[in-house]
């Protein structure tokens, strides 16, 4: 829930951006648009007709011996012997892939939400599914000054313009190595909003140098990773702690995309119902020596409003407001715990600190401290089985969640439980690692 409420929370702010791929103009489209590989070879099939050459480039019984985008440069040159160009060819594929199939949920969001969209397709899907409110922007083509609730941005091109699509070799080293307003936009829209990257993978250089900058500046000012990776397959632990770990990348496994916004509209009307109330409060809280009361901590959602509400006014979750806000909410929601029929109070804690460990790495950081202290008493407090006085779903809470709270900060928390406690369920859980 926390994860898809804060997501909510950026679009009824205005502030989300979907990164989107490949993977998700095929949820559009039936399937019918291709993949990178997919269209070099349709290329091959309907516009050089040779299967020596398609062979040579992807041969069907082994790896390929080129790049996909080196794989493009072959082709190109091979049309410019006839006079042709790539560019106009592909283009002239693409634009044969229309919207198909059923997706209610995802067409709700495109048709009611302002957002931004950036997108490495050459597609017009997107642009389609948003309605008339929508710009596209594309190299080669004027930057429009008007507003619109959606826009979309082509970092490589569209079929608009397609001599300035990047396809080939030459295309992605220019790309690389220009500053161009898509490649600034797209440092931009990573730094200044919550990004879920959809129908897509981490495989181009330039898109991970971007990642990677943008991890730094996550690490340098102690704010929550606000990119999303949304998988259709599930993801090995491995893999998501390298995303984490690397790009600052949060994963959502194991979800199709028309799952995906089915969620976000469930949580939407939730969270723009307390968008203006909870930054109003954060500010009084922060700056103005406000506290929040009991009776909001009690419920679940107010941990979630307080995280997104700090990242909307742009505070640190390192600075001395922040660490004494977060020490003021974590206490009084252990205390919570202590009164009679609270065993919910149990739950919420332990959902509330493996979001929070799936957010930053605290080590050496100021909320360090209080965090691990509240990681004992939670874990401390639980039970694998159904014994009197300990929490069972706080138990399920840490197991089912443990996977999500980063390598760094299972690493941590595993070596103060085994320092700190005796508790065999606690040990039982910090030690899967």
């Amino acid at each position: 829930m926390s994860e898809y409420f804060e997501i909510a929370y950026a679009a009824a702010a205005k502030r989300l951006c979907l990164f989107t791929g490949t993977g998700f103009s095929k949820a559009l489209s039936g399937n019918a648009a291709p993949g990178w590989q997919e269209l070099l070879e349709a290329i091959c099939d309907t516009k050089i007709g040779s299967e020596d050459f398609k062979e040579a480039l992807f041969p069907s019984g082994g790896i390929n011996a080129l790049q996909l985008d080196e794989a493009a440069q072959v082709i190109s040159i091979e049309f410019l012997k006839t006079g042709r160009n790539v560019h106009e060819e592909i283009a002239s594929l693409i634009s044969g892939v229309t919207l198909s199939g059923s997706y209610p949920e995802t067409e709700k969001f495109f048709r009611e939400r302002s957002f931004r969209v950036v997108t490495t397709n050459y597609d017009k899907l997107a642009e389609h599914l948003a309605g008339t409110d929508c710009q596209s922007l594309s190299p080669g083509r004027p930057i429009p000054r008007s507003t619109s609730r959606v826009k979309v941005y082509h970092v490589h091109g569209s079929i608009d313009v397609p001599g300035r699509m990047v396809v080939t070799a030459d295309d992605y080293f220019s790309f690389m190595n220009s500053e161009s307003y898509f490649s600034r936009k797209l440092s931009t829209v990573l730094h200044e909003n919550t990004v879920v990257i959809i129908g897509y993978s981490l495989g181009d250089t330039n898109l991970k140098s971007i990642l990677s900058d943008y991890r730094g500046f996550v690490r340098n000012h102690v704010v929550s990773n606000s990119i999303f990776l949304v998988s259709r397959r599930p993801v090995d632990q491995r893999i998501s702690d390298y995303y984490s770990n690397c790009y600052g990348i949060r994963v959502i496994a194991d979800t199709e995309v028309e799952h995906f916004f089915a969620k976000l509209n469930y949580n939407f009307a939730s969270a723009e119902k307390c968008i203006e109330g909870s930054v109003e409060n954060i500010k009084k809280v922060l700056y103005e020596n406000h506290t929040f009361t009991e009776t909001y901590l009690e419920v679940e959602s107010s941990f979630y409003e307080i995280v997104s509400a700090i990242g909307a006014v742009g505070a640190s979750l390192d600075e001395v407001v922040v660490v004494r806000t977060f020490e003021d909410v974590i206490a009084k929601k252990m205390a919570l715990t202590g009164r009679s029929g609270a065993w919910p109070q149990y739950v919420q804690l332990a959902s509330w600190l493996t979001y929070l460990g799936s957010l930053i790495d605290v080590r050496k950081t100021a909320v360090e401290t209080t965090f691990l202290k509240a990681v004992r008493f939670s874990m401390e407090h639980m039970s694998k089985s159904l014994t009197l006085g300990y929490s069972w779903h706080a138990y399920k809470v840490w197991d089912a969640r443990w996977s999500s709270i980063t390598a760094d900060n299972r690493a941590l928390i595993s070596n103060y439980i085994a320092e700190k406690s005796a508790h065999s369920d606690a040990l039982g859980v910090v030690s899967r690692g």
